[in-house]
């Protein structure tokens, strides 16, 4: 009989439901790894704000141009080169082709020995002579006011629409993200994205429509002249108590 009863207790605790397994405690966040949550409070964003238009409160785009067709013209051969280099190309470039009309219509050869010095120049005379074309044929002559429309362009990105849209026709259809925008925004923790379009995303969610424009030119202003990507001069920066930067110098 005690072997039956044995059986039988044995039995009921098979057949019972198992218990729950107690939940792991979850590890703490490994040293050195940033644990606070990005830094885009509206106050923080604000005075972040606030402190460009106190340091930048005339910043403009850097490259030279007379006209929307020049600049779209600048923005393309801008592209991997400095500002201080296309507009040394720009200033015997825009003499011998005056409008699109020459630039369309040019000597691929003579064009690519024109703007050589900027760098990646077969693709860069191709995009330069398609876009005049384009802009001749399509758009009747007139560089067009919509990302849809000039974004249809050869050469052309979101930077550069934003570039000609936001500097010449004063249109906030995005925020410029060149490489100083890319690597303040990340400094500044406003995003935590490398991908100029997802950056671009996140400053158009944090960052007020009427300032995109005139915080795309002062962020790349303090990125050439204080933040500099190798050793950033954050004595010299009105931004430094909003910063938390690990590669900050003070």
């Amino acid at each position: 009989m005690a072997t039956k009863s044995k059986k039988k207790t044995a039995a009921k605790r098979k057949s019972a439901p198992a218990k729950p397994k107690a939940s792991k405690p979850v590890k703490a966040a490994k040293a050195g790894k940033r644990t606070h949550a990005a830094g885009t409070d509206p106050k923080r964003v604000a005075a972040i704000l606030a402190k460009l238009d106190e340091a930048y409160p005339n910043a403009t785009c850097e490259l030279k141009h007379e006209n929307t067709f020049q600049l779209l013209i600048a923005t393309i051969l801008s592209a991997q080169c400095t500002d201080v280099r296309v507009n040394q190309v720009t200033e015997t470039l825009f003499k011998k082709y005056p409008d699109a009309k020459a630039f369309a219509y040019g000597t691929p050869s003579e064009l690519e020995l024109e703007i050589r010095p900027t760098g990646f120049f077969r693709n860069k005379t191709k995009s330069v002579m398609g876009a005049s074309k384009a802009i001749l044929e399509k758009f009747g002559g007139q560089v067009p006011r919509t990302m849809e429309e000039i974004l249809t362009l050869a050469g052309v990105a979101r930077k550069t629409g934003n570039v000609v849209l936001g500097t010449a026709y004063g249109i906030a259809s995005g925020v410029v993200v060149d490489t100083h925008v890319l690597r303040l925004s990340n400094r500044l923790d406003l995003t935590r994205n490398e991908d100029p379009k997802k950056v671009e995303q996140d400053l158009m969610k944090i960052i007020p429509r009427e300032k995109w424009i005139q915080f795309s030119h002062q962020l790349i202003w303090h990125g050439r002249r204080v933040c500099h990507a190798r050793k950033p001069k954050c004595v010299e920066c009105n931004m430094e108590s909003l910063c938390y930067a690990k590669d900050k110098t003070v």
